[in-house]
């Protein structure tokens, strides 16, 4: 077998492993409320109609990435079972993230990302109030590789990266609420906090592999792991266990198909299914103190557009299952699957500019 047969049949399986694998992912990887994780912009999506160099790889040493995404946290949940509630918390939340790719060769970059959140919710129980979050959230730093040089013969390839999280993130915000008849300073819901208070590492991989006439199968995921137990912020829970914020691992993935339009060079819609979320166990460290495992599966279609040297990318992932699983906490007590707020969507705007 050729080197190039080779290397084509082995990112072919490769995407469709990892496909599969982000459909299955649930038993091991849950999440509630969004994950705060970050989607960059996958610029090989899009290709040169002329070159067949997608996105420009290999000519461009800087690339900024700057991406948005917004939902609003209304549907109530106890495990994957929707309650109907008159009065329910509404969550809504606008996460900024500002993203540096710095190539220092054809197949290594360093890489750098800062996340921004704004965030609001009513809460309805004690303590009552409406809490609004403002501030920058985690900073990671790392490195990506390609696997094969680019730009690849059979125009495909797949990247890996790891990177440092760093707690550059306010973890304890506060806000003004009704307690017991009292106006007190509360802590923030954990889904609102820019950090998570924690050192951390973050796994990532990206793929690409052209089937057809300006037709891409793709993978985006991440995983952050969190070795820390708790960070020591007051949640204001009586619970048995939950007094404390944990500092939970996150996950990513998403994977799918994306068909360029043949007569507009640089435009390309995507359909793709995306799985994200907090386990209820972390990969290491312990899993004390309170958090909300569950998982969302969506639907995730797209389009991207192209232009010189940038590109903007919106996806809008529908949910398609839902579920708030027990924590340790929970299952150590006995106690029942805790309650969580899902949206129903999820607008994201990705914009890249290689210069």
């Amino acid at each position: 077998m050729s080197a190039s047969s080779w290397k084509q049949r082995s990112i072919g399986a490769f995407i469709l492993f990892a496909a599969v694998a982000s459909l299955t992912s649930n038993t091991h990887a849950q999440g509630c409320v969004a994950a705060h994780s970050s989607q960059r912009t996958l610029n090989e999506l899009v290709s040169d109609a002329d070159e067949h160099t997608p996105g420009g790889l290999s000519i461009h040493n800087l690339t900024l990435n700057l991406g948005y995404r917004v939902f609003n946290s209304n549907k109530y949940f106890i495990g994957t079972n929707e309650i109907n509630r008159p009065t329910v918390v509404r969550n809504h939340q606008n996460i900024f993230d500002i993203g540096i790719e710095y190539r220092l060769t054809p197949r290594w970059s360093l890489i750098a990302d800062v996340p921004v959140f704004d965030g609001t919710r009513n809460q309805i129980y004690p303590p009552t109030g409406i809490f609004q979050v403002s501030g920058v959230g985690d900073l990671t730093v790392g490195a990506q590789a390609w696997i094969f040089r680019p730009p690849t013969e059979n125009n495909g390839n797949i990247a890996l990266s790891l990177s440092l999280k760093i707690p550059t993130g306010i973890n304890d915000a506060t806000g003004s609420a009704m307690y017991q008849g009292h106006i007190i300073k509360a802590t923030a819901d954990q889904s609102l906090q820019p950090g998570d208070g924690g050192w951390g590492f973050v796994a990532a991989t990206q793929a690409y592999k052209s089937f057809w006439h300006h037709s891409f199968g793709y993978l985006q995921g991440q995983y952050l792991s969190n070795p820390e137990d708790t960070n020591g912020v007051l949640t204001f829970r009586t619970q048995p266990g939950q007094g404390v914020m944990s500092v939970t691992d996150q996950y990513l993935w998403r994977a799918g198909l994306s068909q360029g339009v043949p007569k507009i060079r640089g435009l390309a819609f995507s359909l793709g299914v995306r799985d994200e979320g907090v386990p209820a166990h972390d990969l290491f460290g312990g899993n004390d103190g309170f958090r909300r495992p569950g998982y969302i599966v969506s639907l995730d279609p797209g389009v991207m557009y192209n232009y010189r040297r940038d590109t903007i990318s919106v996806n809008g992932p529908w949910a398609l299952a839902r579920n708030r699983e027990p924590s340790v906490p929970e299952l150590e007590n006995g106690t029942a699957n805790g309650d969580a707020f899902f949206a129903d969507y999820t607008v994201i705007v990705g914009i890249s500019h290689h210069f």
